[in-house]
């Protein structure tokens, strides 16, 4: 697709604008009435009717002394997206007439970090929302964190003797706790520990679902899932648990859907299947209480309102009120009692609850910095360069453009033959880029563009270095071509005159970003402002709750970032609630099997050697010791004084 041009969203004389802002980056699509811009432009939080300044809070971080990059959480988010979640489904099941409730659980898998769970468990517990584990870590975390008695606990993942006894256990403490059998081996060891503690367990089923969705992760779905049981394992557990008068404790049908569904008509289609299942393990005489519909929810990164797999084509209420009419429609046909409809929405309940904050630390422009008039001397390729300007028009691009690379490379030929200096051809890369931008201004003029030319504009692109780690931080965007909205979070008010595409600042060539969010695709560049001298540059990665810091890796040990957790208030005002700062140089070195003091005591032998072989003095040791010693204690990202 064409690189468009920010002077396309502007009429020409007219100053630029807040909404133009907020019409490039789209912000007034993706962000879910949590962002919008300020009249200053810069981009503000919103909640509790109220807005605050995203750059308001990074000075906040400045003053104490808590670097970029930063992972922002703003609580109020989570908090919101909670109670939107659980109100949409009770609308929906008064409005249909539904006479069981929503019961909703949170997947830890989707962000681990205890902060995150803990203000989930906290924020759901109006609610009873309760939480869905797949590992005995994860059953744990549960258990310390989830206090309101009753809350759900759904036990999903392959259950060894100690996570069914844990599991137990919780039901004695008085939590809900679900075992969902995924392997017919599961099924004898809940018996056998459920008999020896004396502790009657809850048992769910998970049953393959043949209805495939599509999207990134339609894997989770269809025949081939790797996850539930077919309908003759689903038999089998029915009979053996008839054999040991255990029945009544089958009281949960598991149907997980997909994960990031983007089409609200596959949702409707799964929930039907479901119901069949449902209604079938009822009439075997199984006391059916609760029916888990998985994840699936979606979250719309890019704002489009499509069925594209990064997008959804339906809001919030109609996800909630479809499947609440879907289930009490198809099970009324049935005359069945209507069950407490669990979901497992982890994506869309922390996705839009944190951001990576990062400054711009360099650019590099690709356009002509230095083009002298001609010498009475000069090289005849660099004349032929020049003469190209004089018969560019729009019907010979293309012959321009071949004209132009051949007399570089002409140029970079003669130059390592030695027949041409360094000086001769650096004005030769100069006058090729002149040549180049010049047909890019060409290109916004014609109906049709050279399949050869339809590049040209990304290939022209500047780099913008950013002070952060795509590996660590957005490892979706490295690993399954992810997009989270990008965009400045100040400057606003002003055009960016730039196209550019993001550089991290490790050692690889798959550290960059240049895949980004555009009004109907995707585009290869973002368009930003020119850096002022003394002044930083902040961008902003929304979205990034969900996965991101549970999957990040050490790429060139890169550890994690400084966190910080805000709270916004009423009157504009907002606490700093918790500062986590990020690895340093000697927690992530230890995380790779170094000893970091034996790694100062091999430098310091190695700084002594140098002292008797004369190379320094026994200050200069110190002085190196020091700062090594300050070093394995510093941030593993760039600072600045």
């Amino acid at each position: 697709m064409p690189i468009q041009e920010t002077e396309l969203t502007q009429q020409k004389g007219t100053p630029w604008n807040i909404q133009q802002s907020a019409n490039l980056y789209g912000i007034e699509r993706w962000g879910n009435d949590y962002f919008g811009l300020s009249d200053d432009g810069k981009v503000t939080a919103k909640t509790l009717n109220t807005a605050v300044p995203l750059l308001d809070i990074v000075e906040g971080m400045v003053d104490r002394d808590l670097q970029m990059p930063v992972l922002l959480r703003i609580e109020n988010i989570l908090d919101a997206q909670i109670k939107r979640l659980n109100e949409a489904f009770s609308t929906a099941i008064k409005k249909v007439g539904y006479t069981s409730c929503y019961r909703g659980v949170y997947p830890i898998k989707v962000n681990q970090q205890a902060q995150v769970v803990e203000e989930i468990a906290k924020f759901g517990a109006r609610y009873q929302h309760g939480l869905e584990v797949g590992s005995k870590p994860e059953m744990i975390a549960a258990l310390s964190t989830l206090t309101e008695p009753g809350s759900l606990i759904i036990c999903n993942g392959y259950k060894d003797q100690e996570f069914i006894e844990l599991g137990l256990q919780a039901s004695k403490l008085g939590y809900t706790c679900f075992f969902v059998i995924e392997t017919l081996t599961e099924l004898p060891i809940i018996i056998e520990c459920s008999r020896a503690m004396g502790i009657e367990p809850l048992i769910g089923v998970r049953v393959k679902m043949t209805s495939q969705v599509s999207g990134h992760w339609n894997s989770t779905s269809g025949d081939r899932s790797i996850f539930g049981l077919t309908s003759t394992q689903l038999i089998d557990v029915v009979d053996t648990l008839k054999k040991e008068n255990m029945l009544h404790c089958l009281q949960l049908l598991h149907c997980h859907l997909g994960s990031q569904i983007p089409n609200i008509h596959e949702i409707r289609s799964g929930v039907i299947e479901a119901c069949r299942y449902y209604t079938d393990l009822v009439n075997e005489g199984a006391v059916l209480t609760h029916i888990d519909l998985g994840g699936g929810l979606a979250v719309d990164y890019t704002g489009a309102q499509s069925n594209d797999d990064k997008s959804r084509n339906y809001s919030l209420d109609e996800y909630c009120e479809d499947i609440v009419d879907t289930l009490k429609q198809t099970l009324d046909d049935y005359n069945i009692d209507h069950p407490i409809i669990v979901t497992e929405s982890g994506r869309a309940t922390v996705a839009y609850s944190s951001i990576l904050l990062f400054n711009i630390l360099d650019t590099n422009i690709f356009e002509p910095i230095s083009l002298p008039e001609a010498s009475a001397d000069e090289h005849s390729l660099l004349t032929k360069m020049r003469d190209i300007l004089n018969y560019l028009t729009p019907q010979r691009v293309q012959e321009c453009y071949n004209d132009a690379h051949f007399y570089r490379d002409e140029v970079r030929e003669l130059f390592k033959r030695g027949q041409i200096n360094l000086r001769a051809r650096s004005v030769a890369e100069n006058l090729f880029l002149d040549v180049l931008h010049r047909i890019a201004d060409l290109l916004d003029t014609m109906d049709r563009i050279p399949p050869d030319l339809e590049n040209l504009k990304l290939s022209l692109a500047d780099i913008y270095y950013g002070n952060f780690s795509l590996f660590q931080s957005l490892p979706d965007m490295w690993a399954i071509d992810q997009v989270f909205p990008i965009m400045p979070i100040h400057r606003l008010n002003e055009e960016p005159t730039r196209q550019a595409v993001i550089a991290d600042i490790t050692c690889d060539c798959d550290g960059k970003i240049d895949n980004f969010i555009d009004e109907f695709e995707t585009a290869k560049t973002l368009a930003l402002h020119p850096l002022k001298e003394g002044e930083e540059y902040y961008l902003g990665v929304f979205l990034v709750g969900a996965y991101q810091e549970t999957l990040g890796d050490l790429h060139n040990l890169f550890g994690d970032t400084n966190v910080v957790s805000v709270r916004i208030n009423s009157d504009k005002t907002f606490d700093f609630v918790k500062e986590i700062h990020g690895d340093t140089i000697s927690d992530v070195l230890s995380y790779v099997e170094y000893q970091p003091k034996e790694m100062e005591v091999n430098f310091r032998n190695t700084a002594e050697r140098a002292v008797k072989e004369g190379r320094i003095t026994a200050r200069e040791r110190q002085k190196m010791i020091k700062n090594f010693h300050a070093s394995m204690r510093g941030y593993t990202y760039y600072e600045k004084d």
